[in-house]
């Protein structure tokens, strides 16, 4: 019988030793319909991540630190005090579940990936491309198309809320005076709703995290600024320069701007895109330098 390619994008057969071919159908975690010929057989992976998946999955943990480093700092907002412990504690923890996560990923023990290329922004979706090839029955063909990018991050959440549930609460009542207690229940809220928005958004992700990130951490940043009730340049320069936790946060949206434009441009040009990570203070510094003509108490004086 005559062997004719699979319909759809993503539907494959398996082989085996003695030369033989499964019906069509969705291929194992981990392999992925070789287009080369029209067998259509599903091959095993053998690709490493890119520099951009990379950075994809930094973003995507960095996401839990982030939120984690917010609540504990929100849900203390009266009395700081105390609260270093737990910063270094959410920051332990991610790092952990970020090393555990690798050595459980094939290849199992190590610190590297073998994945999936990823093609196209449907590779994330291919539950919305199961072929009907009679127009009367549909062939399920859904899979990983870009392993492991898409559930190693879940995995990561998962020993990321693990680590914090046997870790925290003990930090929290024997060095912080239980102040670590809202931001745990906060964080069984946002670690679901983060895995909903892997599932659902996780491609869509994939190609806007840079923008995303650079964007948001403007916006944070200028509100972080404008928080202040003196907004004179040389009051904001002060404040955010003698104080230990301004300046952890203006280092923190630094870091996140020089992420975001490694991330947009991959630093494929090093000569020319690595001297842009030296722009990182200028935002910051263009709201300082500017805050004296744009505060509102100001107006006033400029109608008279």
């Amino acid at each position: 019988m005559e062997i004719v390619k699979c319909p759809g994008i993503y539907c494959g057969r398996n082989g085996d030793t003695s030369g033989n071919f499964s019906l069509c159908g969705a291929c194992p975690r981990g392999t992925r319909r070789n287009d080369s010929n029209d067998l259509s057989v599903c091959e095993l992976c053998g690709d490493t991540p890119y520099f951009y998946d990379w950075l994809f999955l930094g973003f995507m943990a960095m996401i839990s630190l982030l939120l984690h480093w917010f609540f504990i700092d929100f849900t203390n907002s009266r009395n700081r005090t105390g609260l270093v412990i737990l910063h270094i504690s959410a920051f332990i923890e991610s790092v952990l579940a970020a090393i555990l996560t690798l050595l459980v990923s094939e290849p199992a023990g190590s610190f590297s990936l073998r994945s999936c290329k990823v093609l196209q922004l449907s590779d994330w979706y291919t539950m919305l491309y199961n072929p009907s090839p009679d127009y009367t029955t549909t062939l399920h063909c859904t899979q990983e198309a870009v392993y492991p990018l898409y559930t190693i991050v879940m995995v990561y959440y998962a020993f990321s809320l693990v680590l914090m549930m046997l870790v925290r609460p003990f930090l929290s009542s024997r060095f912080s005076n239980h102040k670590g207690t809202k931001a745990i229940y906060a964080a069984l809220y946002f670690f679901p709703t983060l895995v909903l928005v892997q599932a659902v958004f996780a491609g869509l992700l994939y190609y806007s995290f840079p923008y995303i990130l650079i964007v948001t951490s403007l916006i944070t940043l200028a509100l972080h600024l404008a928080n202040f009730e003196n907004q004179d340049p040389k009051s904001l320069l002060k404040a955010n320069v003698t104080d230990g936790r301004n300046i952890a946060i203006m280092v923190g949206h630094w870091v996140l701007h020089g992420y975001a434009i490694i991330s947009i441009t991959e630093l494929r040009d090093p000569q020319l895109h690595a001297p842009l990570i030296a722009l990182v203070p200028f935002p910051a510094l263009f709201y300082v330098l500017t805050s004296y003509y744009t505060d509102p108490d100001k107006l006033d004086q400029v109608e008279r």
